[in-house]
């Protein structure tokens, strides 16, 4: 049973959570559901496909392939740390700029197998297949940690699964500011898979999951406020892959995006679906060397 201090710890970083969210104005229209209501339906019709480059004709040296264009706009210089500049500011600015970004759907289990979690991060993203590496940016400090941070540190394991069209909304709910102890499996109507080699179940509903084994964990300390832990890098080890078996080819390593449909995260509260791709090959030096022009090209290239 929770103590009266454990209550009111959890109240406060409750009420630290709420002050934030008010504070980084998420939601940025007045009433959502009527701006919502005035967009065209989900086009169901839309299916994965290939396009060519924007330019398939591009040839060695030949830069952007908007004739120039971007070179005649200006920028703005943005110092992070300038005097009176929110940190909010700079959270909504990279969340914008840095798109679009993975999201990892966390499930978790604490260490005594009492409490289960489900939340979506979109500071995610893979650094290493041998072995495989995955990096979970988190807001809070250990210390403090709740819900899906508390749980990996302390039972040294979770699941990542990957989101999908046919259950983002579902994903989305789980991100809600439920206290600590509260199931999001039972809020949103996501169903648990068996995992095999960690305790935590995976989420049915999902393409792909990795069963994950935490390997190091590391915290950063606020520039804005000072001897405050701002976030914490999560760095997993990828132990065992699940993959839908109409998704996976036969020699199991590549993954069709038409059945994947994966959702990217944007800027503030947008998401992105992903219904269409092109193909370019890497290139081998010998293209620069046959080129007509590969005199000047490596004329340039041997310049600072």
């Amino acid at each position: 049973m929770s103590s009266t201090n454990d209550k009111d710890v959890a109240a406060s970083q409750l009420a630290e959570r709420t002050a934030n969210e008010a504070a980084i104005k998420r939601n940025p229209h007045g009433d959502f559901k009527s701006v919502e209501a005035s967009r065209p339906e989900w086009n169901k019709s839309e299916e994965w496909h290939y396009n060519q480059t924007p330019a398939p004709g591009w040839k060695w040296g030949e830069g952007g392939n908007d004739g120039g264009a971007s070179l005649t706009k200006k920028h703005v210089e943005i110092d992070p740390y300038e005097p009176g500049r929110p940190a909010a500011f700079n959270y909504k600015l990279l969340i914008s700029a840095i798109i679009p970004r993975p999201i990892g759907f966390l499930s978790t289990l604490s260490a005594d197998g009492t409490s289960s979690n489900l939340a979506p991060f979109s500071y995610t993203n893979m650094v290493n297949h041998d072995p495989p590496i995955f990096t979970i940016g988190m807001v809070g400090s250990i210390a403090n940690a709740k819900d899906s941070l508390a749980n990996i540190v302390n039972s040294k394991e979770c699941v990542l699964n990957i989101i999908s069209e046919h259950f983002v909304e579902a994903a989305n709910s789980t991100s809600v500011n439920a206290p600590y102890g509260t199931s999001e499996w039972g809020l949103s109507g996501l169903h648990q898979a068996p995992s095999t080699m960690v305790k935590a179940a995976r989420v049915k509903e999902a393409i792909f999951s990795a069963e994950c084994k935490l390997m190091d964990v590391k915290e950063f300390e606020s520039k804005s406020t000072p001897g405050k832990i701002s976030g914490t890098l999560i760095i997993l080890e990828g132990v065992n892959f699940w993959v839908r078996e109409d998704a996976i080819n036969e020699e199991k390593n590549i993954i069709d995006p038409a059945v994947l449909k994966p959702v990217s995260r944007l800027g503030g509260i947008t998401y992105a679906r992903t219904t269409e791709g092109f193909e370019i090959l890497r290139p081998d030096f010998s293209a620069v060397e046959q080129a007509e022009n590969s005199k000047e090209l490596l004329e340039k290239a041997s310049k600072p």
